[in-house]
């Protein structure tokens, strides 16, 4: 059956990069205090290379807001991508970035830290003020390579989701282990980083996860053109010329990566990489470089909106400080069961 694309791939481009772009512009000048978006930037300019303290009040607020919009940006839209190729990859519409369980191997890392500081004590100086990202990092990761090892072990054709799902379940029970061991006092902090939260924002965290996108985005832009092939059949690809083991390979690793570094700085931030693709399907096709390009533009413009209503919605955000993960899923439930009922 054929896709039905309604829109041109130009026009497609263009109006996922108009989305993103206003909502990047429109984001910065509200919050639990609105701004003067012109007289904050112009003061928030002149500002640097002064002291902080000198600074007016609209130029700290927006310096607050930058690094945040920012770090919503780049997470959203690397959870969007990661997604589309997963459900190509795996043949499998549910497919998300926490499928094959790096979410849960990354917050199983931050939730030893958080259970057991001691342990954080005894990292390096440089890693102190980063410890439960670095953990998660490192747990994220290493259960990326226990993933692809398992599966080429395997001599199933499904040994990759199997392994996955697998992984997924045993770092959740470790989850649930080390909650029951730590100190009571500090299951609120393990809560709130299972329900994702951009609220300890900076630029150096925006700065590292953009740096850290650049290999995974490196690896699934350089596949993408293969997964074409690779999306409808397996054997027809290798006929047409396509390595289906290194293809996959570096798909997987791309996948991984994205989702592990936005793990580690913003915790599991649900919903993106599962609504974003099929919403956008519709208007791109099947051609992972054109669909790839605009998840992210999509899912970094949709994540920094949700973190808008996550900070300004009376009784919700404005003072209140919930998580983004929260509002992501109160409004992608809704929006998946539509474009489900509609298609």
């Amino acid at each position: 059956m054929k896709t039905r694309i309604l829109l041109s791939p130009r026009r497609a481009l263009a109006l996922a990069t108009a989305f993103s772009l206003v909502a990047v512009a429109v984001s910065p000048g509200f919050g639990s205090v609105d701004l003067d978006i012109g007289k904050a930037f112009g003061d928030w300019l002149g500002s640097w290379g002064t002291p902080k303290a000198d600074w007016s009040v609209e130029a700290r607020i927006l310096s607050l807001r930058i690094p945040r919009i920012a770090l919503a940006w780049l997470a959203g839209g690397a959870l969007a991508c990661t997604g589309a190729v997963l459900q190509s990859l795996l043949r499998n519409p549910l497919a998300t970035p926490y499928t094959l369980g790096v979410a849960a191997a990354g917050s199983f890392g931050a939730f030893l830290l958080f259970a057991f500081p001691a342990l954080a004590a005894s990292l390096p100086a440089f890693l102190a003020p980063h410890a439960h990202q670095a953990a998660a990092l490192v747990f994220a990761l290493l259960e990326i390579l226990l993933l692809l090892a398992a599966a080429s072990r395997a001599k199933r054709g499904d040994a990759l989701l199997l392994a996955g799902v697998t992984l997924n379940f045993l770092f959740g029970a470790g989850i649930l282990l080390v909650r029951h061991l730590s100190d009571p006092l500090r299951l609120a902090s393990m809560d709130r980083w299972l329900l994702g939260s951009l609220q300890d924002a900076s630029g150096a965290r925006a700065l590292a996860l953009a740096l850290w996108t650049i290999p995974g985005i490196f690896l699934l832009a350089r596949r993408a053109p293969a997964l074409d092939q690779l999306a409808f059949d397996e054997e027809t690809a290798s006929a047409r010329g396509i390595s289906i083991a290194p293809v996959r390979r570096d798909l997987l690793l791309g996948c991984g990566l994205l989702t592990a570094v936005v793990v580690a700085h913003t915790g599991p931030i649900g919903f993106l990489g599962l609504l974003v693709p099929h919403a956008v399907r519709p208007f791109t096709g099947p051609r992972h470089p054109l669909l790839l390009s605009t998840c992210w533009l999509v899912g970094g413009g949709f994540l920094v909106l949700a973190d808008l209503l996550a900070r300004t919605l009376p009784g919700l955000g404005a003072g209140a400080g919930i998580p983004v993960g929260i509002v992501t899923a109160l409004l992608g439930g809704p929006l998946f069961l539509w474009l489900l009922l509609r298609r």
